[in-house]
């Protein structure tokens, strides 16, 4: 189970220096139920990964999430599959009080639609939902969890499949 609160955010945050960089390419067999092919590459070490994902609830904080470890020649083969260009995402983490980590996203970086978005994922929904940001309550202002559409299945949809 995935449960997670996500926000938009302005670009990175100031004066806050990431514990990981990770360079990702993502991109979606099918969206209903989702399925997501990722590449997460930090430094030259790479984890390739098959994604399913359930519908989330109408809090839009938890939906059932199965990952799976792929060989980089099975992504490369569904990337093909795909046949579409794929997300490109650059995420920075921070880390958070009580062992939780930000996770701020520049996505498709130089395009037309390039954003920025940020999560933090949670044991329990109860973690959730009582969260408190704390120092970063200016930065994540922009509550998006509950709001239709703010998914990257939904990015990928409107920036990958709008002609199809």
């Amino acid at each position: 189970m995935e449960i997670e609160r996500k926000w938009m955010v302005p670009g990175w945050p100031e004066g806050e220096k990431p514990e990981r960089v990770l360079h990702m390419e993502q991109g979606y067999i099918a969206l209903k139920p989702t399925v997501r092919i990722r590449r997460e590459a930090e430094g030259d070490t790479a984890r390739y990964v098959l994604c399913f994902k359930g519908p989330a609830g109408k809090d839009g904080l938890a939906r059932e999430e199965i990952e799976t470890e792929i060989s980089p020649e099975l992504f490369a083969r569904l990337k093909q599959f795909i046949g579409l260009p794929l997300i490109e995402k650059e995420q920075r983490r921070y880390p958070l009080e009580g062992g939780l980590t930000l996770e701020v996203n520049r996505v498709d970086r130089g395009l037309p639609t390039e954003f920025f978005y940020a999560e933090v994922e949670f044991p329990t929904r109860e973690a959730a939902v009582s969260w408190k940001a704390g120092k970063w309550e200016n930065y994540l202002a922009d509550d998006v969890t509950s709001q239709p559409g703010q998914s990257m299945a939904e990015y990928w949809q409107e920036t990958r499949m709008a002609d199809k």
